[in-house]
Parts: C-alpha cells; sequence; structure tokens
C-alpha cells in the first residue's frame, strides 16, 4: 500500500478520497486554485500545494505542475478522482513517465474508450451490443443528415469526446437538424476541443443503466448496476441501485457483457459500462445497448457501495498498489436498496441556471451519507460544477430507501444560493418514480408539475414573515416587545406583508394574496391551525424556512437597485456568472421576441439569450471573451413609443 497519495482534484470526490485514505493509513496531499484556498478538501489533507488561478486552465488541469507537486511532496501515486484530468490518456503517460503511480486504468484503455465511435466498433468484435447508429469519422454536414435519415429519425447527435450531456442533441424532424448539429458541434469543440459527433438511433423510451466493473489489468468483475434514468438535459438526477425492474437473467447478461468489455481492454481499476435500455416492455436481456465506458470513477459510486459493501476507492488504492482483485465474482451480493441525490446550487424555476452564493446556513440530516465539498460559510464558485452534495440513504428495500431519502431531503437545509432542494423532494414523491415506473423522459414530460410542486408554499411564506419580525427569536417567543406596534409592514427584498399580532403567540400574516393564522409554543407552530414540520432560521443573508417547500426573504435594503426593473423588457441581463461566447446582434438591428441575442458560457454549459420583445438594438453593452456577473447588463432595446 501507498505511505502517501497526491488527489488530483476538488470538492466532494476529493474529499471522499481523503476520507478512505485516513481510513488505510495513507497520507493525502492536496492541491488547490485560487478559488479553492479556503476549501474543505484542502483543509481535510495532509498538505496542500497551490496550483493558480481559479480557471480550470490554470490549475486543476495543469498536469506538469500536478506532477511536479506530487514529486516535491514525496507523493508515490496520483489519484484523479472524476472530471478534469482523470480520463486524459497524455496525462496518464506524463504521471508513469515521472515514476509515478496513475491510480486508474492505463492510457491505452482509456484512448481505446475516449472516442465513442472507436469504443463502440471495438465493443462489437467483444460481442457487446450497440446501439444503430453512424460512428464513422466523415464529418460533413450532409453526410451526417443523409446518415440520420437513413438512421430514421428520432435521433441523438453526440459528440465523440463528449459526457455530461454536452455536445449532444435530441432531433425529432429532419428539417432540425442542420441547426441542431451546428449546436452540438459548437458545444463539443468548446467543452473537449473536438467537434466531431456520431449519430444514433434515439430509443423511445429509454432507460439508463450502467454496470460497474472493476479489472486488475488481467481480469474483471462486476458489481451489479445503477440506474441512472432520471436525468434533465441527459445529466443524471437522482441515481439508484439495483435497477428497479431488473432481472436476474438480465443482470447476468447485462452484467457478463461489462464484462466482456472491461477485459477486452485489458482494464485496471474501477469503471463504468453505460447501456441504453429499451423500458417499453420490462427490461430483456436482448433489449440493452451500450453506450460508452465512463474510465474512471463515477459520481453514483455511493450507491453501489452501499448495497455490495465494497469501498471501491479502498480497491482502487490497492489494485494501483499492485494487489490483485480483492474479490471474485461469486463473492460479490446484493443486500438492500440505495439512492443517491445531487444537491446543487442551481435555479430551477429559471430553467436549472447554475447559481452561486456564499452559504449562509448549511446543515444535513443525520442517517444519511452526505458526501460534500462545502461547509457552511465557503461559496459556491462560478468557476466550477455547483454541485453542494450527494445525499445518499440506503434501506431494505426500495421503498424503505426512497422515503428514506425524501426525508433526509426535507430535512436538508441551505441558504445563501438557491438550490435544487425542493424540486428533489418533489421527483420523491412522483407517483411514477416511486412505483419505479422511471424512463430518461419522465422529468421532462413533468417538468411542469415538478417545479409547480416545487413553488413555496404560502404558509411556509407567512411563517418566514415571523422570522423576519424577530417574533421566532427565542427571547420574543410569548409575543411581541414592548415597543413593537401590534400591526406593522415587514418588507423584504421584493415583497411586503401586514403582521397583525393577536396575542402572546398568536399573529396573523397578509400576503397580499392570503391571509393566515400563526400560533407557536416553544419550536413549534401552527398555520392555518395545521401543525407545520418548520424550522425558522435567521442568518446574515435573511431568514429561511425549512421542512418542507423552502422559503428565502432577504431582509430589505434601500439602497439595493434592481436593475432589472430598471430596465425592464429593454434590457437583457447576464443570468448568472459567466464568459460570453457569442453575441449576435449589433446596435440599430431589428429583433423580434424570442430572437437569439447571445451566447453566455457558464457551468461548462452553454445558454442562448433570447430578446423579451420585438424591437431596435440600441446598444451593445458587453462582446465575445468578456466574462460577467450575474445581473450584469449585456443588450439594450430601444424603448418602445408610448
Amino acid at each position: 500500500m501507498f505511505d502517501k497519495i497526491l488527489i488530483a482534484n476538488r470538492g466532494e470526490i476529493a474529499c471522499r478520497i481523503i476520507d478512505s485514505c485516513r481510513r488505510l493509513g495513507v497520507g493525502t496531499v492536496a492541491v488547490f486554485s485560487d478559488a479553492d484556498r479556503a476549501a474543505r478538501h484542502v483543509a481535510m489533507a495532509d498538505e496542500a500545494v497551490h496550483l493558480g488561478g481559479p480557471a480550470p486552465a490554470d490549475s486543476y488541469l495543469r498536469g506538469d505542475a500536478i506532477i511536479q507537486a506530487a514529486r516535491d511532496c514525496g507523493a508515490q501515486a496520483i489519484h484523479p478522482g472524476y472530471g478534469f484530468l482523470s480520463e486524459n490518456p497524455d496525462f496518464v503517460d506524463a504521471v508513469e513517465a515521472a515514476g509515478l503511480v496513475f491510480i486508474g486504468p492505463s492510457a491505452k484503455a482509456i484512448r481505446a474508450m475516449g472516442l465513442k465511435d472507436a469504443a463502440k466498433a471495438l465493443m462489437e468484435e467483444a460481442g457487446v451490443p450497440v446501439v444503430p447508429g453512424y460512428h464513422g469519422s466523415n464529418q460533413d454536414p450532409a453526410h451526417l443528415a443523409q446518415q440520420a435519415d437513413d438512421i430514421g429519425y428520432p435521433v441523438l447527435i453526440k459528440a465523440v469526446a463528449g459526457g455530461g450531456g454536452k455536445g449532444m442533441r435530441r432531433v425529432d424532424d429532419p428539417r432540425d437538424f442542420a441547426d441542431a448539429l451546428a449546436s452540438a458541434q459548437s458545444e463539443a469543440k468548446n467543452a473537449f476541443g473536438n467537434p466531431d459527433v456520431l449519430i444514433e438511433k434515439y430509443v423511445l423510451q429509454p432507460r439508463h443503466i450502467e454496470v460497474q466493473v472493476f479489472g486488475d489489468g488481467h481480469r474483471a468483475v462486476h458489481l451489479f448496476e445503477r440506474d441512472c434514468s432520471l436525468q434533465r438535459r441527459h445529466q443524471k438526477v437522482i441515481e439508484e441501485a439495483p435497477a428497479p425492474g431488473m432481472t436476474e437473467d438480465m443482470r447476468k447478461t447485462m452484467g457478463a457483457a461489462a464484462v466482456r468489455a472491461a477485459e477486452a481492454i485489458g482494464y485496471k481499476g474501477a469503471g463504468t459500462i453505460e447501456f441504453i435500455v429499451d423500458g417499453s416492455d420490462g427490461l430483456r436481456s436482448d433489449g440493452f445497448w451500450f453506450m460508452e465506458m465512463n474510465t474512471r470513477l463515477q459520481v453514483e459510486h455511493p450507491v453501489t457501495e452501499a448495497i455490495t459493501g465494497i469501498d471501491l476507492v479502498e480497491w482502487q488504492l490497492r489494485v494501483a498498489a499492485g494487489e490483485a482483485l480483492p474479490a471474485r465474482q461469486e463473492d460479490l451480493t446484493i443486500t438492500g436498496h440505495a439512492f443517491e441525490a445531487r444537491l446543487y446550487a442551481e435555479d430551477v424555476p429559471a430553467g436549472f441556471l447554475p447559481a452561486t452564493g456564499r452559504l449562509a446556513h448549511l446543515n444535513f440530516p443525520d442517517g444519511a451519507r452526505i458526501e460534500t465539498g462545502v461547509r457552511q460559510g465557503d461559496t459556491i464558485s462560478p468557476w466550477y460544477d455547483p454541485m453542494i452534495a450527494k445525499i445518499v440513504t440506503y434501506g431494505a428495500t426500495r421503498a424503505i430507501a426512497l422515503r428514506a431519502l425524501e426525508s433526509a431531503l426535507v430535512d436538508t437545509e441551505v441558504a445563501g444560493s438557491v438550490t435544487n432542494v425542493d424540486f428533489l423532494i418533489a421527483l420523491t414523491r412522483h407517483d411514477g418514480f416511486r412505483k419505479g415506473e422511471v424512463d430518461t423522459g419522465l422529468i421532462g414530460r413533468d417538468l411542469d408539475d415538478l417545479i409547480a410542486a416545487a413553488e413555496p408554499d404560502p404558509r411556509a411564506r407567512a411563517l418566514a414573515v415571523i422570522g423576519l419580525a424577530g417574533l421566532a427569536d427565542a427571547d420574543v417567543k410569548g409575543g411581541a416587545t414592548m415597543w413593537q406596534p401590534l400591526r406593522r409592514t415587514i418588507s423584504w427584498e421584493g415583497g411586503q406583508a401586514m403582521l397583525e399580532v393577536l396575542g402572546p403567540g398568536a399573529a396573523r400574516v397578509d400576503l397580499g394574496d392570503s391571509i393566515h393564522e400563526v400560533r407557536w409554543q416553544g419550536d413549534r407552530w401552527w398555520v392555518d391551525d395545521a401543525l407545520r414540520r418548520n424550522r425558522i432560521v435567521s442568518h446574515d443573508a435573511g431568514i429561511s424556512v425549512f421542512g418542507g417547500r423552502t422559503v428565502h426573504l432577504t431582509r430589505h435594503d434601500p439602497l439595493a437597485r434592481d436593475a432589472a426593473s430598471a430596465g425592464g423588457d429593454a434590457l437583457t441581463l447576464s443570468p448568472m456568472p459567466g464568459l460570453v461566447k457569442a453575441v449576435h446582434v449589433s446596435a440599430g438591428q431589428e429583433v423580434k421576441a424570442g430572437d437569439r441575442l447571445a451566447v453566455l458560457e457558464a457551468m461548462k454549459m452553454e445558454h442562448s439569450l433570447t430578446a423579451a420583445r420585438d424591437g431596435t438594438v440600441a446598444e451593445v453593452l458587453a462582446q465575445a471573451g468578456d466574462q460577467v456577473e450575474a445581473g450584469a447588463p449585456l443588450i439594450r432595446l430601444e424603448e418602445e413609443e408610448a
């Protein structure tokens, strides 16, 4: 076993690796950027080395600096985590050339699976079923359009070097193919430096089921499957293991195919074989096809650990240190069920836009496994993925594990940034999901209902008003203090309410569109005579009500100026911090409502900004290449004539 390793990553995965290393007595070296000087993974590690600026290209993608840091610190090996350099074969070659061990597969194996088209050809040779499609090198748009016609619509355009939903577009109509292709290629080139795509048949009721494999370079085993079908924009939201509805025959067939795939490339370490599955008529052993292999540890690996009792990071370290596989296939079994929900800083009603902010309050529930790289007081940076935590629950059955997940999400408290927690809660309560009736289109089909179910509850808002008035404080819970009027207006950023104190432990809150009577005794709250499971928390970002649908009220700042209201629909603002990728209009140009004005790149994704109304461009306030903050004005239209 190694004495010391360097972790070439950040956030929750770096913290996760440190946890296993501590248990095994292995020393750890963290690396960090300017944005991560005070990050949790830096504080947890035994040593830490500064790499450079906040941009990944200036820090976590600097392979030479990472290798030099490992050598300077006396580390024997480098663990890449996932993302950044984890699937870069040139980095693997450089690590080994420096006399260090790369904790992961060989560069040859990564190259074999790095391009989706070549990987599919290799899998066909190994007897692994693949989705019908075009995986050739001819990237002429007319040729690709003809291939799509031959395959038959709907089709899926996918970046050959892609992942995480980037460079991926579904096309249902041949008339939309050219625009979708150009968009996918642009996003792929930006994300991966390679614009090439492949075309695949789109399975109409698809499920995304993947198999965890582990090899020692000679033989491999599988640790069963995970269902990752609950996705939006091709990015996973909630994962579970095992897959609901899985039969023993299909599990055996799929597992054997995954092992063949791993052994075909002499795979070493943890990897995942991803399959697209036809769920239209139940799970069948002839209804799954290879999509791609992720040659690294997956974000969702904790659900596999929960049902198998295996520490996959420990296995990675042991095999990288020269040991054979720690177990045979017949030694591995499934016990119980597990879920993982990805808690993100993102604005769900605004289209899941990534968000930033300082975590003024952060509290996770007991009884769930929490994988996080942040602490209360930390800032969600615009430079990296906005994940706050992975919340993992386990139970003897799927129903028990799902109820545990719902409860854990309800008890999760985050303030200072908008999050998707209420959306996740709504998903756990979705009838189809509860029954195990999942496919990759579930969120898209029911998105409006899911968002509506996550909208703030006016009764919780009434409790927030009580908190903002100070009546939730321990020293005034019996009622108003002597200097407070019994009836007064309570204001916050974006709204106000009328509060009337009715007596000790009782008040009436008029929100304008609804009126609620609130009573309290100690930490127990009643709204309209219904006992509420809510917690009122005061913090430096305002007041938050947790336990159900989350409500945040920001204390009113009379000096604050709302740029959006000042500009109205004439001003296009940046919805988040990001890089202006392109500007498509110029001053004097006529535009129609919905026309694309600019493209903003943030959190590794491209976001189109469109005109709110018809008009004439009066002023272009940003140019391609500008780094802008949330709320920055980008395009201004001429004012409409009265």
